[in-house]
């Protein structure tokens, strides 16, 4: 007996890479269409220009995390009002869901980056070295001649080149795009930046040229999540097996059997981008591209049979046309009772965003009073609270705000560093007002222990007034 144990099987395969074959159809231009809009708004947002004033930025979307804001535009979100972007990632929840619920994975088929960057290093790629044929040829070339480390090295440099554009963009929308250009030619950029770029070149080069399909099928946790949001009425791509098979040269074709309309061409795996078989039903590595659905109707317009054989369809589609019913409307795989709860929320949320934006003053004010003491006794047995108030002016100029105090009548005000009630704060900014609130001997918000005082603010030049609710400490006797 042989005292050799037997090799254990190698539970890992080698990646082989998928060389997607070009493509015609409605799909594949919708996809063109995406990319060029996604990209677009994607390198030129940063260098919109829009007039704030003197003293705001031009540039028309700014994180400006030097002064703790966001520029939308005529929008400007303050820290404070961070909901604002809370809302808007929930919404982008509810809208994931949404489209997944009623298109499947329709927004890793288009708009997800990983894809729309990938489109761009293949589309480049087949400029470069061909179409499908000869960059599989290229590839199975053991011998690195010179035509081979030319178009290695052309493609590698042009994907180089997008990368870094793509660092690059991103940088810039942190801070004003044609002041840190210059920086950056001139090695002047804080050194930050130069980090930044470099980490997103390194990622966009690795994960759009060579990860491609292994980010969607291993890293992206979205396969795995959406299963909880397809049920058998979500439109998702299939292959209509009752009428494609058998297929020709089956098994069951050659002992007689009449042929279905699928050849076998293999057409709709060669232009895969994850490399699968939409033939073997659903799978988890399918994106929903649909760009099988564009090789299988050019093949069955050449071979005279309907198109549809590759669809867009849901699984109670799939018993019904079994049954020879037709398949329900697409309406109404869309308008069904998760999709609307999603469309709901989705618009509620948004209905609150823009109420909360259009109701928002343009001065503001937080309120925290000093604890440590909580109150002092002046030698005329006045009880005074001292407060941190932070005044917040967002116009684009100076201005004079006059602070008062209501609740209690013998409660008086007055302002550290002047014996006026009003301050100026500087435009398009926060003033840091040290206030105190007084209570005469004798009277009640002197005696109690706590009593419930509201503090105002107003734009002494237009009007505008706002509050905030605090209290006043007494001697509680």
């Amino acid at each position: 007996m042989s005292d050799t144990q037997p090799e254990a099987p190698s539970l890992y395969a080698a990646r082989e890479p998928i060389f997607p074959k070009k493509v015609y159809g409605n799909f594949r231009n919708l996809k063109w269409v995406i990319m060029i809009i996604t990209l677009g708004i994607y390198y030129v947002t940063p260098w919109i220009r829009w007039d704030r004033g003197p003293n705001l930025p031009d540039q028309a979307v700014l994180l400006d995390l030097g002064s703790r804001r966001f520029f939308f535009f005529w929008i400007e979100i303050w820290p404070h009002e961070f909901y604002f972007v809370a809302g808007l990632l929930v919404m982008a929840g509810l809208g994931l869901f949404l489209f997944t619920s009623a298109l499947g994975r329709v927004w890793c088929g288009y708009a997800c980056p990983q894809t729309v960057w990938t489109d761009l290093f293949i589309l480049v790629e087949r400029w470069i070295e061909g179409d499908r044929n000869a960059r599989l040829r290229l590839h199975r070339q053991k011998k690195m001649d010179f035509r081979k480390a030319r178009l290695r090295l052309t493609k590698w440099v042009s994907w180089l080149l997008i990368a870094v554009a793509t660092g690059g963009a991103w940088v810039f929308y942190f801070t004003d795009a044609p002041t840190l250009l210059v920086d950056l030619f001139t090695l002047n950029a804080h050194p930050i930046a130069y980090t930044t770029i470099g980490v997103l070149t390194a990622t966009t080069f690795v994960f759009g040229g060579f990860a491609r399909e292994q980010i969607c099928i291993y890293a992206c946790p979205w396969p795995r999540i959406q299963a909880a949001m397809m049920d058998e009425d979500t439109l998702t791509v299939g292959y209509r097996e009752w009428r494609g098979e058998p297929r020709k040269n089956s098994d069951e074709v050659k002992a007689g059997e009449e042929q279905g309309d699928c050849i076998d061409c293999m057409a709709c795996v060669n232009v895969c981008p994850v490399g699968i078989d939409i033939r073997d039903g659903q799978q988890m590595e399918c994106i929903t591209c649909a760009l099988c659905i564009d090789a299988c109707d050019e093949v069955m317009d050449k071979i005279g049979k309907p198109r549809g054989l590759i669809d867009y369809m849901a699984l109670t589609d799939e018993q019904n046309e079994r049954a020879g019913h037709a398949p329900k409307p697409i309406i109404k795989h869309v308008l069904r009772p998760r999709t609307v709860l999603y469309t709901a929320l989705w618009s509620l949320v948004g209905v609150l965003l823009v109420f909360a934006l259009f109701i928002r003053s343009d001065i503001d004010m937080t309120v925290a009073p000093v604890r440590n003491p909580t109150f002092v006794t002046l030698s005329d047995g006045t009880i005074r609270n001292v407060y941190e108030v932070r005044l917040r002016n967002k116009h684009g100029d100076d201005r004079p705000f006059r602070m008062t105090v209501s609740g209690d009548p013998a409660i008086r005000i007055q302002l550290e560093g002047t014996p006026y009630g009003t301050v100026t704060v500087p435009a398009d900014s926060t003033y840091l007002q040290r206030v105190y609130l007084m209570a005469p001997p004798g009277s009640d918000a002197a005696r109690d222990e706590r009593t419930d005082v509201r503090l105002w603010v107003e734009d002494t030049s237009n009007g505008e007034r706002t509050y905030e609710d605090t209290f006043f400490n007494g001697r509680a006797n």
